[in-house]
């Protein structure tokens, strides 16, 4: 777990000491309690912002080094633009941009948590801490050198000055508990394969019991007792056994139906016998990206104690060219009974789901399913990196996912299923194929996927362009990104939780 930046709260009059960041609207205006803080180096900012072409825009910084007239070493000033413009997720870029100003080694610094108009809620003060954190993530764990220029581990020591420092604190409790399973997500993509494979994973979902969480694994035995032999098949070419992990968090009343998701864990892709390129196939270490935030999930809700019965499960393969794999024209028996015949090997996490989803949709009857995976590169095609696809047979959970996504900025587009695109994977051989062509790719692995829910309230998150590789923001400087966990964490914090 990251403790890279120490965050207290702090009241507002409290003394600064050691980098001081304060913020300032599109005015270059300050709150009163910044103000009196700048003191006589007030003008000193309005000097170096017109040096500067600093106009206050959102997220823009301007750095002052020894600023004359304070004890601060350094004195950062982040704009908010137009206080009517501000967002929510607006904060958590804030606490980014700051954790960006920071270098190697390690800083003390006050944060005065304080807008044009006072100070900002505990919520507002929360996320830059949230941002702060985000930010400062660095995977370096198998590096034993640094490069000449190559910045080392951050190390911060924050205090937030704010309005009601004790409400602040008591806020952050659920938020940092968020914040971590980001983090978790975040390394269980960012590990080699020859470290993570489908034993191992299992083994560090189990750490959840910690938290209360009941964890159940199904290995290779259980799995062919149960008829799952849709994600046996994708792993019978590895020497690593397949596993199914189930994990249960009860935070509501006995017998109320739980809300459940299920994420796909390929913990290596080669493309079994229709192999891959070469080229980036080291990429595909994160093809577990689904089942990292599923547990990462976990992680943040039962940290945080959510008042919900939540159910996450995962199925755990490696998909290998060996002498046992799977061939192309191969026809397997899912846990539904259904036949599948496979066209294309590289077609692999669909199979894996559609046991994983009819073993949670019969064992423990949710009200909604959500399952994530890294499924196809035509959602890349389609959406780019800055969404991800989603599919649904129930409009209100698509619409209520929409809307945590534009809340957390993990933001998601619907795109559509239906009878035309259905036929698509109809087999000759089988009760249906495993692939439907080029031509609509994450529609036809979303319309396989469906045909496993029994009927369920369901969508299907395809992060194929959001999990890993994608550009870096102001709150993620990561290979892996940890999309997802906040997310669905809104979601259920939203909908789902007895209040």
């Amino acid at each position: 777990m990251s403790d890279a930046i120490k965050v207290g709260f702090v009241p507002l009059a409290s003394a600064a000491r050691g980098i001081l960041i304060v913020f300032c609207d599109d005015a270059l205006k300050v709150g009163p309690a910044t103000a009196k803080a700048l003191g006589g180096a007030a003008e000193l900012v309005k000097r170096a912002a017109a040096a500067a072409s600093f106009k206050g825009k959102t997220g823009a910084a301007l750095d002052i080094l020894a600023p004359e007239g304070l004890k601060a070493e350094r004195l950062i000033v982040i704009g908010t633009g137009k206080a009517s413009s501000l967002k929510g997720n607006d904060f958590l870029k804030f606490g980014g941009v700051a954790a960006g100003k920071l270098k190697a080694g390690t800083a003390a610094m006050t944060i005065m948590a304080e807008l044009t108009a006072g100070a900002m809620t505990s919520e507002q003060a929360v996320a830059i801490a949230s941002g702060l954190r985000l930010r400062a993530y660095k995977f370096d764990r198998y590096k034993t050198k640094k490069k000449d220029g190559e910045e080392g581990a951050l190390r911060a020591d924050v205090s937030l000055a704010v309005g009601d420092a004790a409400a602040a604190k008591r806020a952050f409790v659920s938020a940092g508990a968020v914040v971590d399973g980001v983090i978790i997500a975040r390394d269980l993509v960012n590990e080699p394969p020859n470290v993570l494979f489908p034993e191992e994973f299992a083994r560090r979902a189990g750490l959840l019991r910690k938290l209360g969480v009941k964890i159940e694994v199904l290995d290779v035995k259980a799995m062919q007792k149960l008829g799952m032999g849709a994600l046996l098949g994708v792993g019978q070419g590895s020497a690593r056994p397949s596993r199914t992990v189930i994990m249960r968090w009860d935070g509501a009343k006995k017998g109320e139906a739980p809300v459940a998701f299920v994420g796909k864990g390929v913990c290596f892709d080669t493309g079994g016998i229709s192999i891959k390129p070469a080229g980036s196939m080291e990429d595909m270490k994160g093809d577990m990206g689904g089942a990292a935030c599923v547990v990462g999930l976990m992680h943040a809700l039962a940290a945080r104690k959510a008042k919900a019965n939540v159910v996450g499960a995962i199925g755990l393969v490696e998909n290998m060219p060996d002498g046992n794999a799977q061939r192309p024209g191969d026809i397997v028996t899912s846990m539904s009974g259904q036949t599948i015949e496979i066209i294309n090997t590289d077609a692999e996490g669909r199979l894996v789901l559609a046991d994983v989803l009819w073993y949670v949709a019969k064992k423990t009857k949710p009200k909604f399913m959500v399952d994530l995976a890294t499924l196809t590169g035509a959602i890349v095609v389609a959406l780019g990196t800055d969404h991800a696809g989603m599919f649904s047979n129930n409009d209100e959970l698509a619409e209520r996912l929409h809307a945590a996504g534009i809340e957390s900025g993990e933001k998601v587009w619907r795109l559509p299923l239906g009878p035309e695109y259905d036929k698509l994977i109809d087999s000759q051989f089988a009760d249906m194929k495993n692939t439907g062509g080029r031509h609509g790719g994450s529609i036809t692995a979303a319309q396989f996927l469906q045909r496993f829910v029994d009927g369920t309230p369901w969508a299907h998150l395809d992060i194929a362009g959001t999990a890993m590789g994608v550009p870096k923001t102001d709150i993620n400087q990561s290979w892996g990104s940890g999309y997802g966990v906040r997310l669905l964490d809104r979601l259920v914090a939203d909908h789902y939780e007895r209040k």
